[in-house]
């Protein structure tokens, strides 16, 4: 399988809380919800359209706890996305979850890194992962995310838990769109190190 990383952004990078007010107000970050202006049906068409492609999921322990308390609740049959993460696999990985709750899901308590080469090495679609930061920093540090798909939201918040801190990285642009709200999404693709020169 391909893994995917799948993360909301701000123009300065920050990936924390952005569906709702009390979602994540670790660190006193008082900025959440900060999607919420931006959500328009061409985003949730794209989301939808990517989910589509999902073999399995890949999530961390907060992000597994905040969709598995939203996504079983959505009874809409025509809810692609609640469709997609309420019925394929669900790998969490955790060192404090216990048991999991929500169908299909399989706990990852121990050596997380090579459970995940483990996966990938299995035939079949994305392993997706949404949100999850401290995870996909963990999984980029390794090397082992295929694809990035940044939703870059024009705001700044200064403030809040970012997907880039202490990476170095060189990335190639695959594909990028525009909403209506101006959000940019943007796959890139692993490219190897950064090249450094001096320009002109």
């Amino acid at each position: 399988m391909r893994l995917v990383l799948d993360a909301f952004l701000t123009l300065d990078g920050v990936m924390q809380a952005p569906g709702a007010p009390q979602e994540d107000r670790e660190g006193g970050f008082g900025h959440g919800g900060w999607q919420a202006p931006y959500v328009d049906r061409e985003l949730v068409r794209i989301k939808e359209e990517w989910l589509q492609a999902a073999e399995a999921f890949l999530l961390g322990r907060r992000t597994y706890e905040i969709f598995a308390d939203y996504w079983p609740t959505v009874a809409d049959e025509d809810d692609l996305i609640a469709a997609a993460l309420n019925t394929r696999p669900k790998y969490v990985v955790s060192t404090t979850l216990k048991e999991l709750t929500w169908e299909n899901s399989t706990l990852i308590d121990t050596d997380p890194i090579a459970q995940v080469r483990r996966l990938k090495d299995r035939p079949g679609g994305e392993l997706q992962v949404h949100g999850s930061g401290r995870l996909a920093q963990a999984l980029m540090s390794h090397g082992l995310i295929d694809e990035y798909r940044l939703w870059i939201h024009p705001v700044v918040l200064g403030s809040g838990r970012r997907l880039f801190t202490e990476q170095t990285a060189a990335l190639r642009l695959v594909d990028s769109r525009t909403t209506g709200t101006g959000v940019i999404v943007a796959v890139y693709r692993p490219a190897g190190d950064p090249v450094y020169g001096t320009v002109g």
